[in-house]
Parts: C-alpha cells; structure tokens; sequence
C-alpha cells in the first residue's frame, strides 16, 4: 500500500473508535479523558531515572548537550528524565492545566520548561527547532496523521522519539464493552501500523518492542473503577458491577493497572530529523 493508502487507512481505524451517539449522550463524563492523578503519577514516577528504550534513544542523542521538544508532554513523564542534558525543553500539549505541573515539577529539580499550550502541528510553527523531540502516548489521538509527523521530523535536528502501546490503548476493554453494552469495539489500529506509514513515507524508522513491569497505574482499586467506569460510558450508579467484573479479572490490589493498556507491550520508534 502507498503512504497515502496507508493514513486513509490509519485514518478510517481510528474513527471506528467512535462511541455509539446513544450510549455517549447517556454519559455526564468524557470517557476519553484520563484523570489527572494517573498521568500525573506517571511522570513523578520517571522523574529522576532514565529508564526504558524510548528515554535511553532521547539520552543517547544528547550526549552532547542539546535541546528538547515534547509534543504532547502531559506532565513531562518523556521529557523530565532529559533534563540533566537537555541545553532547553519545550513542553506542547492542549491541558495548560497539565503543562502547568510540568512546569513546577521542572522547577523543584532546578530546571526550566517552556510551555506550549496548543495542539500539534497547528502551534508548530511557534515552536523553535530541537535537537531531539519525543512524543510519548499520542499517536492514537491523531487521525491526521501524515502532518503531525512532518512536523515532529521537521522540528528535530538529530531524533524523533515516539511511543505507543503495541495495541490501541483501549482495547484491553472490549471484553467490558461486549458484556456491558453488546458492542464489538475494534482492534486497530496498532503500532505496526504507524510503522509501517513511516516507512512509507521515507523516515527509515526503527523500533523497539518492550514491556515496563511492576507498575500499578492507580493509586487505589476505587480509583481504577472509576477509571474504567467512565471509559464504559457508565453512570456512578454502576461503580458497583464494574468493581465486580474488575475482581473477576484479578484487577485489584497489586494488579491495580490502566486496563486499557493491560497486556499490550510497548513500542519505541525513532528516526532521524530533518532539519
């Protein structure tokens, strides 16, 4: 298939993750968003240590010093680890209330971020070039996907770093969905996917597959049923059944993970800037 034929596609699978009009309106919650606590453990889990492929390719390319771009940045768990060698760091991501975290995060290790708030590539070109950009758990929030990585390409002098689930990262609940509203969600699209339009489209990427272990995404197990609660598209009233299929599961305790990523590796992809 051509790139071309290849970002339809990419396109077409991820608007097959739309939620059914009916069940949506019945939901006060978005079930897109995940609470700011889980993201925000993430990166204060990171902080201190370079760990896992996709940060030990951004160190590595900042062996000499250089600077940093996070598009999509969160609360930093991709570029806070950089900052012992990072020259200067630009954050991008569309929560100003996110970017704010990072910022005082940077702070308390004596660092500074610049903030960005807006959405990528639309804010690109107020965005100075980096020695390295990373772009962390992204890629499934854009289905127009051919600009975005010609601006993270065009934005980076030595590396693009990017990350994902091997699968999209909602589909460790399609059990859920199939027992609690009888949809069939789907399966695609994946990392080998966004692969292979790289390759398409000339980067020569290369990639890396891995799992980090050991880590409970939620600070509590109530805290997960919620999570997927909303996610399901359920009413509060429901918190209940969702905590005794999530028991069912062996999903309590020690195991209390972000179910939609459970069981999907994950995937480090890099290939060289064009600057």
């Amino acid at each position: 298939m051509s790139a071309a034929e290849l970002l339809e596609r990419w396109r077409s699978d991820l608007e097959s993750w739309a939620i059914p009009g009916e069940i949506l309106a019945g939901t006060p919650e978005s079930p897109w968003v995940l609470p700011r606590e889980l993201v925000t453990r993430r990166a204060e889990r990171r902080t201190e240590t370079c760990t896992g492929p996709s940060c030990q390719r951004a160190w590595d390319a900042l062996a000499e010093q250089g600077s940093v771009l996070d598009v999509g940045a969160g609360t930093g768990a991709a570029c806070l680890p950089l900052l012992a060698r990072a020259s200067t760091t630009m954050a991008v991501d569309v929560d100003e209330g996110l970017l704010r975290v990072l910022v005082e995060n940077a702070d308390r290790l004596g660092r500074t971020v610049i903030p960005v708030c807006g959405r990528w590539p639309e804010v690109a070109g107020e965005v100075e070039p980096a020695d390295v950009v990373t772009c962390h758990h992204v890629l499934y929030n854009v289905a127009d996907l051919g600009p975005f990585i010609a601006a993270l390409t065009s934005h980076a002098r030595r590396l693009v770093v990017v990350e994902l689930t091997s699968r999209h990262p909602l589909t460790g609940l399609n059990a859920l969905w199939q027992r609690f509203h009888g949809v069939a969600r789907p399966e695609v699209p994946t990392a080998h996917d966004a692969f292979r339009v790289l390759e398409e489209l000339g980067l020569a990427p290369a990639c890396e597959v891995w799992s980090r272990v050991g880590e409970a995404d939620h600070g509590s197990f109530d805290d997960m049923v919620e999570v997927a609660r909303r996610r399901l598209c359920l009413g509060p009233g429901r918190a209940g059944e969702v905590a005794s299929v999530l028991r069912e599961l062996g999903a309590e305790g020690d195991n209390a993970v972000d179910l939609g990523a459970t069981g999907s590796d994950l995937v480090t992809i890099w290939w060289s800037g064009r600057v």
